[in-house]
């Protein structure tokens, strides 16, 4: 009951500050001011707005890409799903290297002998 005492006590206290608050400022304020002020709140409601709108517009164009790309697919399912296809693709192609030692492997595999440079390439630069 004491939360709802201060409660209302700090709205009483925020409506009176707000209207003795726009009181002073039409009061001693240039002409104008209240205006200009108006019109950039104005200005400020509208760049919400149009960034609201555009939010919206990159949403839809998302789902729309989403749909044009993955189709009818489950993409929660399919990120399930990854780490067992992962594990799949190891098995079919030998397993990651062992130890990290990444040069060791490709030697263990016979793959250590494939072409490093571009044949075509003038410059003789690494191929990529």
């Amino acid at each position: 009951m004491k939360r709802l005492f201060w409660v209302g006590v700090g709205v009483a206290v925020t409506v009176v500050v707000v209207r003795n608050g726009r009181r002073v400022v039409e009061t001693y304020a240039p002409a104008g001011t209240v205006d200009a002020v108006e019109g950039a709140t104005r200005l400020t409601r509208a760049l919400h707005a149009a960034r609201d709108d555009f939010r919206t517009g990159v949403a839809a164009r998302e789902a729309e890409l989403l749909e044009a790309l993955v189709g009818d697919i489950d993409v929660d399912e399919l990120r399930a799903s990854a780490p067992r296809r992962k594990d799949e693709l190891r098995a079919a192609f030998g397993g990651a290297p062992r130890g990290g030692d990444l040069a060791g492997d490709l030697r263990a595999r016979g793959w250590d002998d494939a072409p490093t440079q571009d044949p075509d390439d003038d410059g003789r630069a690494p191929f990529f």
